[in-house]
């Protein structure tokens, strides 16, 4: 009973930041915002697996390094398109 309850908040929360992933495309902050939500559940899935199985927190601490990697990433691509568009709509700008 208490694996259950273990995994199906970060499951349910996962589920919901998909959602407001796949929901709310205006934004490019916005669509940061739940990516890092995402990336947030998966961290925690995985401290609660590797918990769970006696391992230690090395590789968790990897995927926390790659995943600030990522979110400093994506605030530069955001402050770029600031810079150049004025705005992080994605209806001012087209692709090609």
């Amino acid at each position: 009973m208490i694996m259950i309850l273990y995994w199906s908040l970060p499951m349910i929360l996962f589920i919901l930041g998909l959602f407001c992933f796949v929901s709310n495309q205006k934004h490019l902050l916005s669509m940061l915002l739940s990516l890092e939500f995402i990336v947030l559940m998966l961290f925690f899935m995985l401290f609660i697996y590797l918990n769970m199985l006696n391992y230690e927190n090395y590789f968790s601490m990897m995927f926390l390094t790659f995943s600030v990697c990522e979110g400093a990433l994506g605030l530069s691509i955001l402050v770029s398109m600031i810079r150049t568009h004025g705005n992080d709509y994605f209806q001012s700008f087209s692709i090609m």
